[in-house]
Formats: C-alpha cells, structure tokens, sequence
C-alpha cells in the first residue's frame, strides 16, 4: 500500500522539516496493522518526494481477529487488503506523520501553515467514481486513471481501482487533514473498532474545513461506519462549529426560523462566515449601546452564546418556533450547569416572527440573523409587523445571504440557492429597498454593511441592515 507527497515550492527539502523525517534516513514504525516505511525517493532543492509505504500482512489480521467473518474464508486471505489503499493507510498517516498533521514544526515554525505546491499520488485506489467530488472542493485538482483487470484480455473490462493523482497548493497540514479523513471515506469501511473517539478524531482533524465540504453529510456517514449515534453527533458538533444544517432526518419542520448555515465558497478564508457575521452582529449591537437583547428566531443559541461571554449585554432572550431546536440550544449553553447570575440573565422562549407577542416588546434591541430567508414572501409584512411596530425595539439587525454572491460558489447551479428551507434570498438592490420600505413604514433610519470578504463584483457574501428607530413617532 503506498502513498507519494512531492513539493515542487522553492527550498523543497523543508518537506523534511514539517514531517519530522530527514531526507537521507529511511525509518520503520509497527503498527497494529503491519509495518510502515517512510523514505525519500527523491530529494532536490525543486522537488522532494516522500514515500509512506504500508506492508499488511493479511493473514496476520485474520489470526489477529480484527475482521469479523468466517476466518475459513479464502476471502479472509486472498483480496485486496496488501495493495489497496484503505483506512489502514490512514492509520499510518495519524502514526507517522502525527506532529505535521497537528501543525507542529519545532524546528522551523515559520513554515507552518505557508501553502505549498503539492502532489499527492495514490497508485491502487478503489473508489475512484467520488475522489473527484471529495477532493475537488477542497482545491484539489484530481486526475484518476482506471486501470483495466488485464491490458491482455480488454473484454474483462475496467478493475475497480484507479492510479490517483491530487494536485493543489495548500499548507502541508492541511493537505495531510484531508487525506486522514477522506481515504476511509473513499475505502468505505473501517479496518478498526469505531466507537466515541472516532467522533472526537474527525472533528479534531477535519473540523476546519468539513462543516463547509458539500459532501459533508456522506463524509461523516462513511467516516464513522454509518452508526447512526456517532453520525448525528459528529453533524451536530460540526454544525455548532460553523452553524452548518444537520442531516434532513434530524431538523424540525421546515418552517422552523432558526439560524442555518449555507454553503461556503471554496478557498473562503480560514475564519467561518457564520463566525464573521456573529461578530459583525455583535459588533451593531454594542454599537448602538444595547443591553436588553432578543435573538428572535436563535435556533441552537449560537449567537446566545456569544452574548453571554459579554457582560455588558445584561438581558438577553432567545426566541424560536421550534421546542426542539430550543431544547438544543439549551443543552449547548449548558443552562443547567449554568451560575445563578449568569442564569438569571437569559431566557429561552418559544415564539414566532410571524406572530405577535407581547413577551418580546420593549427590549433595546431585537436581531434577525439569518432569518428572514426563511420566511415565505407573503409572510413578509407579518414579520415586519411583529417586530418594527409591535416590539417596536430601538434597534433591529438584520442579515441575509446576498444571492449576486452565489455565482462564486461552484456547487450551486444557477438559481440555486443556499440551503434546502430558504424560500428566497435577495441581491444587495432587492434587500436594500426591502429595507428602506420597512424604515419609512414603521419610523426607522437603516444603514447597511457588508459581512465576508467582499467581491468585486457579486460583493459580499452576507449582506446586514441596522435598523435605527426614530425620535419622532411613525
């Protein structure tokens, strides 16, 4: 089983010092599994390769009882298990090349997270028909050569494994994430015991980029062997990390208005939108000297959380159609854990932004992020009644994707929208008169600000309106 990295980058040797194995040493390690092989075939100052090779013994797993089965099997003894790469070479990429796949460079720190032209060549590997749809979204350019079962005899057909090459320029740690969690992805089954840690393995090592992957809900299933347990909580660990939606199966109706998470454009920056949109919420809030706060319409009490670390926020109300998401968000702030004082200052609520209540009136401010998208267009005016002349706030901020932004995200076809329960999203013309319609209705002033590193020309990513309400009455 063999697995070759090349860097082509200037001074390519450096690949010696992120992997903490010297060119000119060719070192062993035991695994659980067999024996693996580091060594540089090649080793120039313009391109240095390394080779991780995998010596299984297939027999040795059978007496071992690492698989279940009939061990009278001749399958238990002839496959593929030697040469095909599998989850077994991920347990070798964990083992030896551990302190790189951390981002650890002792020696020289400052080439740690400096993106490099990379070259990832995997000679026999099965599952060539979605390697493309896993890698590629991660900047991966990937070139899969099938190889027939015999060049002599064309009539057999293709053989069900391809000579793989991935090419990309990004930090080594990062590439090495990707490839401890998408290979037992691509091999489809687990050579060892999943249990918890698995879960704690994957979101470690894959958190950063997965929650964004928009295969991300597949990922997860054959990563953890489709156990269900471990799945839906691996998906809503991720979801937490980047307010991503969970699995159909798990979410509430679909006209729940809770904060769901979108696609993310490939190459987005290192900081999650819903991160920098949070932040820019925050940021309105303080700014308008807000204290007594309702997030209307909190979902699993992201936001929530944020405003809690801040004690200048010393009243704050999470709102949300859904019991469930409400029972979500609660578990996650930990209310029952939670210190009186710091109890006393949130309260969970089940309320709709559709409908009056009289619960929500007289706060400082009242923040729709992410909401209003998922509201249907003839409902509209009802949210806007709710809020703008019944709980009336001093300040509202609203944000919502900003639908020109879309064409940058290449897994979207055109017209396509973000996430599967948005019944519209609007470009920065339409949200704008959106906006000024409801100030001059209901005795606003509204300023608007980007959120998201912004385009030239579809801008930015989410779009955010702060409403301010007027002196005089409307």
């Amino acid at each position: 089983m063999l697995l070759t990295l090349t860097s082509t980058a200037d001074h390519a040797t450096d690949l010696g010092y992120l992997l903490h194995k010297h060119p000119e040493r060719v070192q062993s390690f035991d695994l659980s599994v067999g024996t693996a092989h580091v060594f540089y075939p090649e080793a120039t100052d313009q391109r240095c390769t390394v080779a991780l090779l995998l010596e299984v013994d297939p027999i040795g797993l059978v007496r071992g009882r690492r698989f279940g089965g009939d061990a009278l099997s001749l399958a238990q003894y002839v496959n593929d298990r030697p040469y095909a790469v599998s989850s077994m070479l991920s347990v070798a990429l964990g083992r030896v090349f551990g302190s790189a796949l951390k981002g650890r460079c002792d020696a020289r720190p400052e080439l740690v997270g400096v993106p490099l032209p990379l070259e990832v060549r995997l000679p026999a590997l099965a599952g060539a028909g979605i390697v493309t749809g896993l890698f590629a979204p991660l900047g991966w350019t990937v070139d899969a050569a099938v190889r027939p079962l015999d060049p002599e005899l064309p009539e057999w057909g293709d053989s069900r494994y391809a000579d793989v090459t991935l090419r990309g320029t990004l930090p080594l740690d990062r590439a090495l994430s990707h490839l401890y969690v998408l290979l037992p992805v691509l091999d489809g089954a687990k050579h060892y015991w999943v249990s918890s840690d698995e879960v704690d393995k994957l979101i470690r090592t894959g958190g950063s980029w997965l929650a964004q992957h928009p295969e991300r809900d597949a990922i997860v299933t054959r990563y953890l062997a489709r156990k269900r347990g471990f799945v839906a909580d691996a998906l809503s660990r991720l979801a937490e990390l980047d307010d991503a939606p969970a699995l159909a199966d798990e979410t509430d109706a679909a006209d729940e208005t809770d904060e769901a998470g979108e696609i993310e454009a490939a190459g987005e920056a290192s900081v999650p939108l819903a991160t920098l949109r949070r932040a820019a919420v925050v940021e309105q809030l303080k700014a308008a000297g807000a204290r007594r706060v309702v997030d209307l319409g909190c979902g699993e009490g992201m936001l929530l959380r944020e405003l809690l670390a801040d004690p200048s926020f010393t009243e704050i109300v999470g709102a949300d159609v859904a019991p469930r998401v409400l029972e979500k968000a609660a578990g996650r702030l930990h209310l029952d854990r939670m210190g009186d004082r710091q109890r006393e200052r949130i309260t969970l609520l089940q309320s709709s932004a559709v409908y009056r209540d009289d619960r929500l009136a007289g706060f400082d401010a009242v923040v729709l992020m992410e909401v209003i998208e998922h509201v249907d267009p003839d409902r509209l005016p009802d949210l806007e009644r709710t809020v703008f002349a019944h709980a009336r706030p001093r300040t509202v901020v609203v944000t919502t994707p900003n639908a020109e932004y879309n064409v940058l995200f290449p897994s979207l076809h055109e017209g396509g929208l973000r996430h599967r329960d948005h019944r519209f999203e609007w470009g920065r013309a339409e949200f704008a008169a959106w906006a000024e319609r409801v100030a001059q209705a209901h005795g606003y002033t509204v300023a608007h600000a980007p959120v998201g590193e912004p385009d030239p020309g579809a801008g930015p990513p989410t779009q955010l309106a702060t409403f301010t309400r007027s002196e005089a009455p409307a």
